[in-house]
């Protein structure tokens, strides 16, 4: 059976496994004090050009997602997402689940605009009622979106509606490295780092077991954030497991290597369904593809290939989705040509 079901189907980098098995009788310190978060950390901060900042690592996005974002909101606060957003679509309310409510706003590919951001602000604060609601605490973005990439001064836009409305501005990296690394993309790391004041690096998506690399960009971390993440049940005693994997990651441009051959994979991919004649839900950058497939050609395909559905077309046709990821090989590529 052949897999383009996500880009998370593998384990593990076969390099960052190989750290992991040479330091695994090492006697370390717990809770992400060992000498490979500390190692990680400072090769993060590096990367990223950004001396100031402090790392933290977590296990897996909705735990992410819903630790940096309870942390940073008051309670009265909620945070503006897409209505496609992660956060609002799945991961069961995760963030609600913490108290704060998701304030979502109608995408355009997966993404919101400074524009629609600041009228929705605008008109919150407009409202003579609006102390009975729940205020916008937080703009949340994920870059990139599950079909398309921002601009970097998309980014800059949000950015400065965030600053003159004194609010944070979250993204959510659990595919960075795709975003970084898509042939349209001008943002870079450094550039993530300046343009927003918390992000995060993901690995579980690209080349981990699992894993987050929490960024606060700004001197910004919440007051006692490590007893935030315990009190999430999120704090490892065995830290080393994260740290170890992003120290690899890290070490030798490994992240970017193979955050790049998911995308020439997702070209030759996009070549070989264009060949064949498949027509485009839309034109994605990304390492993810989405094409419509007619009914009983989806359940022909799925006998021999793993993909996902993603929405119904119309009563015979379907949207799907095809990922590859740093594990797919051109020999799935050509293979995948034989069932197409």
């Amino acid at each position: 059976m052949l897999s383009f079901d996500c880009d998370y189907v593998a384990g593990a980098h076969p390099k960052v496994l190989q750290k992991l098995a040479e330091t695994n009788m090492e006697s370390l310190s717990g809770y992400g004090e060992d000498v490979y978060c500390k190692s990680a950390r400072e090769k993060i901060k590096k990367v990223c050009d950004c001396e100031d900042a402090d790392v933290y690592f977590l296990v897996g996005g909705t735990q992410a997602n819903s630790v940096i974002i309870s942390s940073l909101l008051d309670s009265y606060e909620g945070v503006i997402s897409a209505d496609t957003g992660h956060i609002n679509g799945h991961e069961a309310g995760a963030v609600e689940y913490t108290g704060h409510k998701i304030l979502a706003l109608p995408h355009h590919d997966g993404k919101i605009f400074a524009e629609e951001i600041e009228k929705y602000i605008k008109t919150f604060y407009e409202n003579d009622s609006h102390s009975h609601m729940v205020f916008p605490g937080m703009i949340y973005i994920s870059h990139p979106t599950e079909c398309t990439i921002y601009s970097k001064k998309e980014v800059e836009k949000i950015y400065e509606v965030c600053k003159k409305y004194e609010i944070p501005f979250f993204i959510d990296g659990a595919r960075l490295g795709y975003g970084l690394m898509s042939k349209e993309s001008d943002l870079t790391l450094p550039d993530i780092a300046k343009l927003c004041d918390v992000f995060y690096i993901g690995g579980t998506k690209v080349g981990a077991l699992c894993g987050e690399a929490v960024v606060f960009t700004k001197n910004n971390t919440p007051k006692n954030f490590v007893t935030r993440i315990k009190q999430h049940g999120a704090l490892l005693a065995k830290g080393r497991l994260l740290g170890v994997q992003f120290d690899a990651l890290f070490s030798d441009n490994l992240y970017f290597e193979i955050s790049k051959h998911a995308i020439e994979m997702a070209e030759k991919l996009k070549s070989v369904l264009k060949e064949k004649g498949y027509r485009f839900f839309l034109e994605s950058p990304t390492n993810q593809q989405f094409i419509i497939l007619k009914n009983k050609k989806m359940d022909e395909l799925r006998k021999n290939v793993s993909f996902c559905f993603w929405e119904k077309y119309d009563e015979d046709q379907s949207v799907v989705r095809f990922a590859t990821s740093w594990s797919t090989k051109e020999a799935d590529i050509e293979m995948l040509k034989n069932y197409l």
